[in-house]
């Protein structure tokens, strides 16, 4: 079953003199992580909160077309209902800490509390959380004095402890530093590999080549263009929508326009290593290969 649906979507906020969203199809499977990239102001966030049901159940306007969560119509479902199937990471750590608990460690159990969660399995739960993201330094910390790298992990922690088989990333890397920049990605890693959807939006996009199974690009409030990452990565269209390609690509890019192409065209480190390497054996003057 599809995970989500959107057809025809369209969403103008309440205030707004011009659609957030703008005839948006599109179909999200289970079990893969989807990289959402564009320029600011393109619907990214605004595509999230629709399937988050933040839109329209908080964020009021006019919503257009059909949006189904596990083949049930988007106005069907209940807030509270839909908040226990999709978990949600915010752009901004400062905005998810509650601000009503003294403790990293009770701030990670407030979702579960909220769910009524029996108190032992609440402990196990937010113990084994602490432990697998290695925050058991902050534990006995108050979440209010936590720096942005550090909030961010503690929001990861309680939407992992609610383990919820469905998680939308809004940009969670845009105010962090490189090194907590690969640590939230470290635990991006990790929820993948437990088989988790995710819907990740993101702008550096050498890390999104690393991680996304599926890219969608966004202009103007329209997706314009879907699909698997590594033919999106290389497309016109992702440039045309102002997007930039990973490194590697343009790398490969500027080769083949000095004449001397890859193989094919790399979008991760990885593949770029082997291309490369395997150019300059190829080449008579491995020297002057490249």
């Amino acid at each position: 079953m599809e995970l989500v649906s959107l057809r025809n979507v369209g969403f103008t906020y309440a205030y707004g003199d011009k659609p957030a969203l703008n005839d948006v199809s599109l179909t999200i499977e289970p079990g893969l992580l989807y990289g959402v990239v564009g320029l600011n102001a393109s619907g990214k966030s605004t595509l999230c909160s629709v399937v988050r049901g933040i839109i329209p159940h908080f964020h009021h306007g006019e919503l257009t077309g059909e949006v189904k969560i596990k083949g049930r119509d988007l106005l069907e479902w209940d807030p509270a209902e839909l908040s226990k199937s999709i978990g949600y990471v915010f752009q901004n750590p400062f905005t998810q800490i509650s601000g009503v608990k003294d403790t990293v460690f009770e701030e990670i159990a407030l979702g579960l509390e909220n769910l009524g969660v029996d108190r032992e399995e609440m402990i196990d739960r937010v113990t084994t959380v602490v432990r697998e993201l290695g925050l058991e330094a902050l534990i006995r910390k108050n979440p209010n004095e936590l720096s942005g790298g550090q909030r961010q992990k503690v929001a990861f922690a309680s939407i992992i402890a609610m383990d919820a088989d469905f998680i939308i990333i809004d940009e969670p890397t845009s105010q962090l530093d490189p090194d907590a920049s690969e640590a939230v990605f470290g635990i991006i890693r990790k929820l993948k590999e437990r088989g988790k959807s995710i819907i990740l939006v993101e702008h550096k996009i050498d890390l999104m080549a690393e991680y996304a199974d599926r890219i969608i690009v966004m202009k103007a409030g329209r997706v314009v263009m879907e699909g698997p990452a590594r033919e999106v990565l290389v497309s016109d269209e992702l440039s045309q929508a102002g997007v930039p390609y990973p490194e590697v690509t343009e790398l490969a890019f500027a080769l083949a326009n000095a004449g001397k192409p890859l193989r094919s065209v790399p979008i991760t480190r990885a593949e770029a290593r082997e291309l490369v390497s395997a150019r300059i054996k190829e080449a008579p003057h491995a020297h002057s290969a490249l």
